[in-house]
């Protein structure tokens, strides 16, 4: 799958395909919300395997202009929003919503360069603000697929209960098996009663800095190539 991408600004990383994998093992189906969807990648690759009605939302005009494009030259269709998610139309229900959203906290030094400070810092979308939206939009028994800071799995758990999006399944992400994880991925489901999961951790690399298997295989099931280049 080609995606373009801009020569300066923020690129998808590994972090987009790891979640690509890890929501499909939930198998989306019906209509799906891709929230902060910078170039589309992630539903890109969800509409390329699943048979899903997909919509994607961006507050950066020059981001959405590069998602819909990567949409276009690979033949799927897509319902395209620009501005703020937090102003998104209730009116219409989602079977999924997914994100990776800005998450790196607003007290650390941050990016002077406005599209990356908008695709990495949590006051963009707050994530108080970003869990009470979501519910609102979620059908009564939707899913909420995400990656976050791992250093907030405490308040994101407690949010989502506090919104009755039960958390059913979290996995943590380590570069390696001995550093502390930075990257978590969960699965929430409104009104679920389910008993929480927690899968083994995702290692991304070996001693030696080389992918491990299942890292591999992330990559290798999205199959994307990127294209640098202004659009």
């Amino acid at each position: 799958m080609y995606i373009y991408q801009p020569i300066k600004g923020y690129s998808y990383n590994s972090d987009s395909i790891f979640l690509y994998d890890f929501i499909s093992k939930f198998h989306p189906k019906g209509s799906l919300l891709d929230v902060g969807c910078g170039v589309g990648v992630l539903s890109l690759l969800l509409s390329r395997d699943f048979n899903i009605s997909t919509t994607i939302i961006d507050k950066q005009n020059s981001m959405l202009m590069y998602a819909e494009h990567n949409f276009k030259i690979n033949s799927l269709e897509v319902d395209s929003y620009l501005g703020d998610f937090l102003e998104f139309t209730e009116d219409k229900k989602f079977d999924f919503v997914v994100s990776n959203p800005p998450f790196y906290h607003p007290d650390v030094i941050q990016s002077k360069n406005e599209h990356l400070n908008i695709a990495r810092y949590a006051n963009h979308l707050p994530l108080v603000e970003f869990v009470g939206k979501v519910k609102k939009i979620l059908k009564p028994r939707g899913r909420f697929v995400f990656c976050y800071d791992a250093k907030q799995i405490d308040i994101i758990l407690a949010l989502l209960k506090e919104n009755k999006i039960n958390p059913e399944v979290i996995r943590f992400v380590h570069s390696k098996i001995d550093r502390e994880s930075k990257l978590v991925m969960i699965s929430a489901r409104m009104n679920s009663k389910s008993l929480t999961k927690i899968m083994p951790p995702l290692i991304v690399f070996d001693k030696s800095s080389n992918y491990l298997e299942e890292a591999k295989e992330a990559f290798f099931k999205a199959k994307t190539q990127s294209i640098k280049g202004d659009y």
